[in-house]
């Protein structure tokens, strides 16, 4: 029974072991997952073996070209070996490289095997050998994706694995291994990522070193750009159709992504070239064709070419932001703005090109040696500035080697036409000279002078002469302004006795206001009044006119009334005067009834308390030495009894006087 059981179960497994044989052995039955791929390897072949290659495009034994996909499939095991491996998986944002097995060797002048579009990324291998494929690593690269590669024609290198069947030495292993370790080192897994901040353009760029093609043009550095058709070096193919060369490149990666195979080209960042406010950028090109001098045949400095020419470049970057190719050429900066270079040891620009220059050791007239600080502006016109660029390299060789020579024998010499008093107080003269000679000089080099400012001389520490003529000067000065201060303070005195009048007046302005009114009032009254008065006086003139017709008409008659009395009286006083014997009795006669008349009529004592006296000589003061009317009288009627004989005119004149002479009132 037992014997019979153990036959039982030999012939089971016998059965089972020649189903093994007949289905997975000599039938070759393989199952491929959908996520999984297969190389059939042949062990042998009625059509003989390879010999320079690796796949089998000929039913020979060795690798075949295409792959088992996913599902069932029958080799049988006496012939071909199965190598069964998942799908090549490259992730988002990463970069795999391939290095083929097979194919035809490279040129010289390759490092990488040409890209072969009928490959399919890799993926259809009898289409890649037979278009002309080449071994060895490869332009082309696998980017984010899923892939059926025939891993035994292709190595895949990831940043993580190496993807092959690996049927070789060591040395190949080693070999990929190390180029695995070169891509990690270039961050060649990644694309090339050059982005901005919010929106703005970054401040670096890519500078691009091509590693495949043809090799630079003797005396060149840098290859010129071919265009934009290899999309910025992500088609090394077309890069190299257009006749692209390897080495630096002139054109730039600017802000964006980029693909691109690093074994075939590396990708240096470098920051963007800066033109600031206030600057140009004069170019410097080390490439580019020979150019015409566009200087003319004055200038002997050297040439100005255009664009795209080897040399200094006649027209500058403007202010603003370039991605230049520093391996191409150099940007100068020049400043636009003033430039103040300083001749003072402790004062230094922001710019430094004054940093080597000290002040100016002069010898004056008077054989006074001190130093001299300086300031000159000046200005570069944006247009010149590739003039003086290729005159003098930079500013600090034009400040160095120019500048500071030709500023310092300038006031040199002047120093030495004047004394040290005069080289102070006669600064301004000498500084608008200074301005006015140097202007021409500095238009030699194509600059611009603006100012020359003239600091005070200083003297070496050990010399105390020169400050001690500074310290007559201030006495002097201050002397100067003493005087002056007295005469503001003089003048603020006199402000001041203004100012208190004025207050004076103001204080008394409504006053005065009122009496300028009550003056305008009696002014208008004064001409009313006026006006009246002259309508009165014409009134009376006319009235008077009239009046005086009258008068004259009525003083006719009267006067002619007059005439006839007058002359019957002179008739009748001259009958008088001859019966009275002669004119002076006449007069007196008339003259005591006249006081008889006139004694009768005042009803005056006969005999006066108070005496007038008419004509005295005397003191005045008693009745001695005086005359009176009556006494000259009584002496006229005594000489004529006496028989004297009297002048009527002296008489006359007599009693006139007498009548006339100031009356003497004597109690």
């Amino acid at each position: 029974m037992d014997s019979w059981i153990y036959v039982a179960a030999l012939s089971i497994i016998g059965a089972i072991a020649l189903l093994y044989l007949l289905v997975f052995v000599i039938l070759g039955l393989r199952i491929i997952r959908s996520d999984e791929v297969a190389v059939v390897e042949k062990w042998w072949s009625p059509k003989g073996s390879l010999k320079d290659s690796i796949i089998a495009l000929k039913g020979e034994a060795g690798y075949s070209p295409s792959l088992l996909r996913g599902g069932i499939h029958f080799r049988t095991a006496l012939m071909f070996r199965i190598h069964k491996y998942p799908l090549i998986t490259i992730p988002q944002g990463q970069i795999a490289y391939l290095f083929a097995r097979d194919g035809k060797p490279l040129s010289p002048t390759q490092t990488l095997g040409k890209v072969i579009t009928e490959a399919n990324n890799f993926q259809d291998v009898t289409g890649f050998l037979t278009n002309g494929g080449q071994r060895g690593p490869q332009r082309g690269i696998l980017r984010e994706g899923t892939y059926a590669i025939n891993l035994a024609q292709f190595i895949v290198i990831t940043p993580n694995d190496i993807k092959a069947i690996f049927t070789g030495s060591k040395n190949e292993k080693m070999e990929l291994a190390s180029m695995q370790k070169t891509l990690i080192e270039r961050n060649a897994f990644s694309p090339v990522i050059i982005m901005g901040v919010r929106n703005q353009d970054s401040d670096i760029m890519g500078i691009v070193t091509v590693h495949d093609g043809i090799s630079l043009e003797e005396g060149e550095i840098i290859a010129d750009s071919v265009g934009d058709e290899h999309a910025s070096f992500q088609d090394p193919e077309k890069f190299l159709a257009l006749g692209g060369r390897r080495g630096k490149q002139l054109q730039v990666l600017t802000d964006g992504t980029y693909y691109i195979n690093r074994l075939f080209a590396t990708v240096e960042f470098r920051p963007k070239t800066v033109v600031p406010i206030g600057f140009v950028g004069v170019v410097v090109s080390f490439f580019g064709k020979e150019g015409v001098d566009t200087t003319g045949i004055n200038y002997r400095h050297g040439e100005l070419v255009g664009a795209g020419c080897k040399g200094v470049l006649e027209k500058p970057l403007m202010p603003g932001k370039y991605a230049f190719n520093t391996d191409a050429g150099k940007v100068v900066l020049v400043p636009t703005t003033n430039i103040i270079l300083k001749w003072n040891r402790a004062e230094i620009g922001s710019h430094k090109y004054d940093e080597n220059l000290t002040e100016v050791d002069i010898i004056t007239k008077d054989a006074f040696e001190p130093s001299l600080p300086l300031s000159v502006v000046m200005h570069i016109d944006y247009k010149q500035a590739p003039w003086v660029i290729q005159r003098f390299g930079d500013i600090n060789m034009l400040v160095n080697q120019s500048l500071d020579p030709l500023v310092s024998a300038y006031f040199k010499d002047v120093a030495q036409t004047k004394t040290l008093i005069e080289l102070i107080q006669e600064r301004s003269e000498i500084r608008e000279r200074a301005v006015a000679e140097m202007r021409e000089k500095f238009q030699k080099y194509n600059l611009q002078l603006e100012e020359v400012l003239i600091g005070t001389p200083k003297s070496p520490t050990s010399d105390v002469q020169i400050e001690n003529i500074l310290m007559q000067l201030r006495e002097r000065q201050i002397a100067e302004e003493k005087k002056i201060t007295y005469q503001k303070q003089q003048s603020a005195a006199e402000s001041e006795k203004s100012l208190r009048e004025a207050q004076a007046v103001a204080e008394q302005q409504s006053f005065l206001t009122k009496s300028k009114i009550q003056i305008e009032i009696e002014r208008n009254s004064g001409a009313a009044l006026a006006r009246r008065a002259e309508q009165e006086a014409n009134q009376i003139i006319a009235l008077a006119k009239a009046n005086a017709s009258k008068i004259t008409l009525e003083g006719e008659a009267e006067a002619s009334k007059e005439s006839n009395v007058g002359l019957a009286k002179a008739r009748a006083i001259d009958a008088q005067v001859k019966a009275y014997g002669g004119a002076e009795f006449r007069v007196i006669q008339e003259v005591t009834d006249k006081l008889a008349d006139a004694i009768k009529n005042s009803k005056v004592d006969i005999v006066p308390k108070t005496v007038v006296t008419m004509g005295a000589t005397g003191n005045g003061d008693s009745m001695n030495g005086s005359n009176t009317v009556m006494d000259t009288l009584l002496k006229f009627i005594t000489l004529d009894k006496l028989g004297v004989s009297l002048d009527t005119a002296a008489v006359n004149e007599t009693v006139k006087s007498e009548i006339s002479a100031p009356a003497k009132i004597v109690d």
